[in-house]
């Protein structure tokens, strides 16, 4: 179900039940901001021209899932790769302590916003009683020394196992830790051993991981071909790390392949991701407004919104159309995603969504029950800075804080909207997850570029292969940082 009614009150309507995942796009319409700073909800609809627009959007969605393009959709679908994952959880779960996950970009995003999501940002810091003696999960991204320096000084690597996750194997950074990790591995429990604590994702087929795998033995899951990166967290990318520490991944994949149903239907007022896009794409290209703000209200949902930053920001973000042609007349194309945290955020990017230039929408993310719930107790009822307070609970300031935001925003004629969750549970996030990833495609088709490349980032990685000097790969020749003196 998608939703113009007022964003701001999120009570259902007489008879109106709301899905797991809905969308409010209200504040997104100029009835609610603006007829300079919303759209005319009637473009929406049959014969409007944004109903047009997203069918040829459809078309391309549905030519490039044909073409065998969109590895992502058939996922939720995929019970032996469930299967798979899964039997090699319930074969390691126990027997380690702490699970690594070694990837950078889409091989650790989804994860860990996966994991963050369902465990909450403390899951290593209780008791392995209340774990259920299910592992710790570490995420190693960068290749910081000193990240990598602390995390090895608070895992025993006799008791830790290590996923390294590349689809290609030869992820300068992933590798890199690779190396590092499978020495000090190897000082800990012996070369012979040493293989039982390391876990390959990767490619089916070919590369690095793949071979060794095969050489020595590692189990390995696969990665189909036709999932790139970002698009992998339906993937043994992330159902690994998810089926480890017990997340029913037959619920998470069932959420998704409901919302992908959803996001199928040929109605724009009824497609969720359809109305995403498209709005979205509108709000950009005809009013300005090109920074895409996710603002979950959660912390366990910051990850979430960092995921969606690098989906937004790696598909759509392209010099060239899918014809070849520059897609802009001095530059590319694309919007900029911004990943924020409320209430957090409040407190410093606020003063610039609402008075800063009016080129922001920001998509509020909240999740109707709580996890939990803590009352604030009613205490000092001689401060009027406190008595206020009593009497409410946590999770009702926070909501009071999402709504207030809300209608600021609405009514300085800053668009909005609000994508709700009834629980943030396997099958909600599942849809979420799909959701995002199906308004990518059909974004992609409306600014007429490939969301499935990323030239702009395989030119840096050439470019530090060269400085490192992989054999076939030239050194660029670098300008001095400081040319000319320039520096102070």
């Amino acid at each position: 179900m998608t939703s113009h009614r007022d964003e701001s009150d999120p009570t259902p309507l007489p008879g109106d039940a709301l899905p797991p995942v809905s969308l409010a796009y209200a504040n997104l319409l100029r009835d609610a901001v603006g007829a300079d700073r919303g759209i005319d909800p009637g473009r929406l609809y049959p014969g409007g021209d944004l109903a047009e627009h997203f069918a040829g959007a459809l078309d391309v969605f549905q030519e490039r899932e044909r073409a065998g393009e969109l590895g992502f959709v058939a996922l939720p679908a995929d019970d032996g790769a469930r299967k798979a994952v899964q039997e090699v959880a319930d074969s390691f779960a126990q027997w380690f302590e702490d699970l690594v996950v070694v990837g950078i970009g889409g091989s650790s995003l989804g994860g860990r916003a996966l994991a963050d999501a369902l465990l909450g940002t403390h899951w290593n810091e209780i008791s392995a009683e209340d774990r259920e003696h299910y592992p710790r999960l570490h995420f190693l991204e960068n290749a910081d020394p000193e990240s990598v320096a602390s995390l090895l000084r608070r895992i025993d690597p006799c008791r830790t196992l290590f996923n390294i996750v590349s689809k290609s194997g030869s992820t300068a950074e992933t590798m890199a830790l690779f190396l590092v990790l499978e020495e000090v591995v190897e000082a800990a429990v012996g070369a012979e051993k040493a293989r039982g604590h390391f876990l390959f994702t990767t490619d089916p087929e070919e590369g690095v991981l793949r071979r060794l795998a095969r050489e020595r033995g590692i189990p390995a899951l696969a990665i189909p071909p036709a999932v790139g990166g970002r698009f992998s967290v339906l993937s043994p990318v992330g159902l690994l790390p998810a089926a480890v520490v017990g997340v029913e991944l037959e619920a998470f994949l069932g959420g998704a392949a409901e919302m992908l149903q959803r996001c199928r239907n040929p109605s724009l007022i009824e497609n969720p991701a359809g109305i995403l896009s498209t709005l979205l794409h509108a709000h950009d290209l005809e009013l300005g407004q090109s920074i895409h703000v996710l603002m979950p209200y959660g912390d366990r949902l910051r990850s979430l919104a960092l995921w969606f930053q690098q989906l937004w920001a790696e598909s759509l973000g392209k010099a060239r159309r899918t014809d070849g042609s520059p897609a802009g007349p001095t530059a590319g194309t694309g919007p900029t995603p911004l990943a924020a945290l409320g209430a957090v955020d409040q407190h410093s990017l606020l003063q610039l969504f609402m008075e800063g230039p009016r080129d922001k929408v920001v998509l509020f993310l909240r999740v109707r029950e709580p996890a939990a719930s803590v009352p604030i107790p009613s205490r000092h009822p001689e401060e009027p800075a406190l008595s206020y307070l009593g009497g409410h609970t946590l999770e009702a300031l926070l909501e009071a804080e999402r709504r207030a935001t809300a209608e600021a925003l609405r009514a300085a004629g800053r668009p909005s909207a609000l994508l709700e969750v009834e629980r943030m549970d396997a099958r909600a996030l599942g849809g979420i997850f799909m959701l995002f990833q199906v308004a990518t495609v059909y974004a992609a088709a409306l600014y007429d570029v490939n969301p499935l490349d990323q030239p702009g980032v395989e030119a840096g990685k050439r470019f530090a292969y060269g400085l490192l000097g992989r054999t076939g790969v030239e050194a660029p020749e670098l300008l001095p940082e400081d040319a000319g003196g320039r520096r102070v």
